[in-house]
């Protein structure tokens, strides 16, 4: 599991630290809130996957600016020729690895959000990735967004300790709240191995050396630790029961999202997923590592909604795609690109008014050889908290910021 025994030590446990199984009038009187509050759209079942590609995709190979002579011009060896794309609208197209990205674009499940990035742009992969990861640019907040409206979330009541999952082998910065904590696996495999190990239900019933006095701050944190592990028992019982049905490649992006559909499947509870997957950093030799890399994402997201749309989960879901940054919109004398700014965010599912939103990159236009950002990424995010999981965006991004009309 993604977490250490210092840490166990340090923090009390891993799971979720604070979180309690709501009673079943809670939950009824949240989502009965979210009906009145919101329109009555909102699902109170509703899932957002946020899929992250470490590294800094290349949105300019990803969708394709045929109109774009400057396009073929800068990119003489990377350049993706006319006839090979698959055609979207606009003069734009998608790297012709992505059949399963074209396919939900057929479906109108795909909609595609250009120029997406923040104000005074940063191309160092870990500040970026901080930026978006904390909503921050300008360092007002250090948890994550995801954190923060989990956190908030707490202050309506008690949640379940399952109701966020990560899927990553390092944390992600997205998922740190200062009340809600939320757990984070390498695998699912992590779960198996840690149930059913009598040390660790030692190590969170012992943190501070033996059970506390019963009422004390520490007695509720032992309590709540054992509450978690409790919960992520019962999540692995249901994982056992539900095989996944997809035939989903053996690489990352198959094995994510074949554990992502499993979680959908067996958790009712959980109303985020997150996960990641590196390599996009493609300084050199790109054209073929990014092709395989766009093609496990494309086809993994389509077997993925399928499976949801067989299990009657697919208008429930909703996957939004992001990556730190793009890259330059020249390439390099190594045949790869360097880091960039604005690039393209993806959402997908049935839920997803499919199109393209926001003006073609103007390759005419740049700012030091980068595209221009036309969209703040928190006009994403608020998309997904207000309209989506039925947060405050203004509370968890600490402004406003406008809406997308993306989601049905």
């Amino acid at each position: 599991m993604n977490v250490t025994r210092r840490e166990l030590l340090k923090a009390g446990g891993v799971l979720s630290v604070g979180l309690m199984t709501p009673p079943w009038l809670a939950k009824v009187a949240q989502a009965d809130m979210l009906r009145m509050t919101r329109g009555g759209k909102l699902d109170p079942e509703a899932v957002l996957v946020v899929i992250q590609l470490s590294g800094g995709n290349d949105g300019l190979n990803t969708v394709i600016p045929t109109y774009s002579p400057e396009y073929y011009k800068m990119r003489p060896s990377l350049a993706i020729d006319k006839e090979s794309v698959l055609p979207l609208a606009d003069g734009l197209g998608l790297h012709p690895a992505m059949n399963g990205f074209h396919e939900l674009w057929n479906r109108q499940q795909l909609a595609i959000i250009q120029n997406v990035g923040y104000p005074n742009r940063n191309r160092s992969h870990f500040r970026s990735m901080d930026i978006w990861q904390t909503a921050s640019p300008d360092d007002r907040f250090t948890t994550g967004w995801i954190g923060r409206h989990f956190d908030i979330t707490l202050e309506q009541g008690p949640m379940d300790p399952v109701s966020a999952i990560g899927l990553s082998t390092e944390r992600p910065r997205s998922l740190l709240g200062e009340k809600a904590t939320i757990p984070c696996f390498g695998s699912l495999a992590d779960i198996h191995n840690m149930v059913g190990n009598p040390e660790t239900a030692k190590l969170l019933r012992d943190v501070q050396g033996s059970p506390a006095a019963a009422g004390t701050a520490t007695r509720a944190v032992q309590d709540a630790s054992l509450a978690a592990l409790a919960s992520i028992t019962a999540l692995q019982e249901k994982l056992k029961a539900y095989e996944p049905k997809g035939e989903y490649a053996d690489d990352p992006f198959g094995r994510g999202f074949k554990q992502i559909a499993q979680l959908v499947a067996a958790s009712p509870q959980t109303r985020v997923i997150y996960f990641s997957a590196g390599g996009f950093d493609t300084h050199s030799r790109q054209a073929d590592a990014h092709a395989k890399l766009l093609k496990g994402l494309s086809d993994a997201s389509r077997t993925f909604l399928d499976e949801m749309t067989a299990i009657g989960k697919a208008d429930k879901v909703v996957v939004m795609v992001f990556s730190e940054f793009g890259r330059r919109t020249y390439e390099n004398g190594t045949a790869g690109t360097d880091h960039g700014a604005a690039a393209p965010v993806f959402l997908l599912g049935p839920r997803v008014k499919g199109g393209l939103y926001g003006a073609n990159p103007d390759l005419k236009d740049l700012y030091d050889g980068d595209i221009k950002f036309k969209t703040d990424f928190r006009s994403v995010y608020a998309t997904a908290l207000d309209d989506w999981l039925g947060g405050d965006s203004k509370d968890v991004l600490g402004e406003s910021f406008s809406r997308l009309p993306v989601l049905k």
